[in-house]
């Protein structure tokens, strides 16, 4: 028996939007840029445990939730107090590891691995739970938006499922 007809789809007006596209070295400048500040950002929060990094490239309007405990803030100033206490309380042992990365002129998308012992309690990750000892590992995507050189809104969604499941829950 012979194989049904196919028909390609087109595009009404030309070919699929994306065919035409190209990143322009300005784009591309611009990416490098968002990422640069994200990392630099990142790296003294999570990395070294000093928030100053991270709030010095706030936006006035800025947005930043940690899901699903919804801790965080809106405004460079609860923002920073919300990063102040992150900082305080990172569990030791730390490493963080990217897994992978989209970006585009305004925005990236960071799949990121953070290992760690649960040392002591993590109001904003796990409030409420007592330290458990154990080395673990989360998973986390982190949404970044930048505007006009400044972060804009940062979600992150911790797999809090998993994690609760590693430290015996």
């Amino acid at each position: 028996m012979a194989a049904p007809a196919t028909r390609a789809f087109r595009y009404p007006g030309g070919p699929a939007p994306w065919h035409g596209s190209r990143v322009t070295p300005a784009m591309q400048t611009l990416m490098r840029d968002v990422a640069r500040l994200w990392d630099d950002a990142a790296d003294g929060l999570y990395d070294r445990g000093d928030p100053a990094p991270a709030t010095a490239v706030l936006g006035d309007g800025v947005e930043w939730t940690e899901l699903p405990t919804g801790a965080g803030g809106t405004g460079p100033e609860a923002v920073g107090g919300h990063l102040a206490v992150v900082a305080a309380s990172l569990p030791g042992g730390g490493t963080r590891t990217r897994l992978s990365r989209t970006l585009d002129v305004r925005r990236i998308a960071d799949e990121v691995r953070f290992a760690f012992t649960h040392d002591h309690e993590l109001p904003w990750l796990l409030p409420g739970v007592a330290p458990t000892g154990r080395r673990v590992e989360v998973h986390a995507v982190q949404l970044v938006r930048v505007r006009q050189g400044r972060i804009d809104e940062l979600r992150t969604l911790w797999d809090v499922a998993g994690l609760r499941t590693a430290l015996g829950f």
